[in-house]
């Protein structure tokens, strides 16, 4: 028999502010925290909007001799481990363990400092004497490693705006099949820099103005930052431990288009999601509200509502649906994380967060958006979408802990 996965600690840090709570007070009320960015030694940028982070000192949050390792991705990634650890009451003997892991989701890594560096070599200045370490993609997995001390299996799972997503995915299953007992795990992501906007604006797919998924007048997405981190535990760990369960992580489904890079496929997305039912062993009708990918692109929108329909049928008329990107943005590699941290919360206070930004509802997204406002909900389980370019799919869903 596999081991039931316990959701016991999350930690966040996004363009909503500091913390859990600040991520959760801003999807339940609505309120976006996208706003003006500053990108310094910017080139024709044009898209100078985003979700960056406010308020973020991170030598307040993190040892000087750490600092001098980390990008700014790691940074999030320990700023939001130290919350969800401190949540789940775990102690040193349960950290410092080859049962417990250290397991991380990102695009793109350390892409600030590869950012920064290149600008400085071109411009024939120095270069940062630890840029090879900070720039990793598992780096942050390391960092949250060695700054808890976490001795068990550390890696990185990079598959572009499904990293958070299958990361969580994957720490699961390995505590499923008895590989470890614990993990810490999420999503990291900073790409607010100015040559990277400026590659998202080439793909035509940034917003000037506002993200407005599954809306008729929609003009794409806007890029958002930040980390969202969970602590993962088998149940009979937890038990043994005396831990609180904050949810069950029941499903995980994922899968690949096999088509293209950068066109979304209705049919992958939709096997994703009937796997991670599967997973859970529940019928579509079991879950009682759906996190959309929701970026506010044309055609990501209309494939995902297409999936959608594929897998719930009639069902799809009777459950809520929001997206949490007008909210802090596409936080990309992290974004799958962030928005899971926000279905565990609606799930465990019984609100939808509302979908905010929607002039008037596509008639090709054909979902039960609720609009504006929160909405007080009864439901026992969830499902969160994360879709990726290339191809890559991932779902989860959460059960109350009950």
């Amino acid at each position: 028999m596999t081991r039931r996965v316990a959701i016991s600690g999350m930690g966040a840090i996004s363009a909503a502010g500091l913390g859990l709570d600040a991520l959760w007070d801003a999807a339940r009320e609505g309120r976006s925290a996208i706003g003006p960015i500053e990108l310094p030694n910017a080139t024709g940028n044009r898209v100078l909007i985003g979700g960056a982070i406010p308020g973020f000192d991170p030598a307040r949050h993190i040892d000087e001799t750490v600092l001098r390792t980390c990008d700014a991705y790691s940074q999030y990634a320990l700023y939001a481990s130290a919350e969800a650890i401190a949540m789940a009451g775990l102690q040193e003997p349960h950290l410092r363990s080859d049962r417990t892991a250290a397991i991380l989701g990102t695009g793109v890594g350390g892409i600030g400092t590869l950012d920064a560096g290149c600008f400085h070599y071109y411009q024939g200045h120095k270069f940062d004497t630890f840029a090879v370490p900070k720039v990793m993609t598992s780096s942050g997995a390391s960092q949250v490693s060695i700054v808890h001390g976490i001795t068990g299996p550390t890696f990185a799972v990079s598959s572009a705006c499904a990293s958070g997503s299958q990361a969580i995915g994957m720490a699961a299953m390995m505590i499923k099949a008895g590989l470890i007992d614990r993990a810490v795990v999420g999503g990291a992501e900073a790409c607010l820099t100015p040559a990277t906007m400026r590659a998202w604006e080439y793909l035509r797919v940034l917003s000037p103005d506002a993200c407005r998924p599954f809306s008729l007048g929609r003009t794409g997405m806007v890029i958002g930052e930040g980390a969202a981190m969970f602590v993962l535990e088998a149940g009979d760990a937890l038990e043994s431990r005396g831990g609180t369960a904050l949810a069950w992580l029941v499903g995980y489904g994922t899968s690949s288009d096999a088509r293209d890079m950068v066109q979304p496929d209705a049919d992958g997305a939709a096997r994703a999601v009937r796997a991670a039912l599967g997973d859970a062993g529940l019928p579509p009708e079991a879950i009682g509200y759906i996190n959309a990918h929701g970026t506010g692109t044309v055609l990501n929108d209309m494939t995902e509502a297409k999936a959608l329909r594929d897998v719930f049928n009639d069902a799809l008329d009777a459950i809520p649906v929001s997206s949490s990107k007008p909210i802090i943005g596409h936080a990309l590699g992290a974004g799958g994380a962030l928005e899971l941290a926000i279905t565990v919360q609606a799930l465990r206070e019984q609100v939808i967060p509302p979908h905010i930004n929607c002039l008037e509802q596509d008639p090709k997204c054909p979902l039960r958006l609720q609009l504006d406002d929160p909405l007080p909900h009864s439901f026992d389980a969830a499902l969160s979408n994360s879709f990726a370019f290339g191809g890559i799919n991932s779902a989860l869903i959460v059960a109350q802990a009950s």
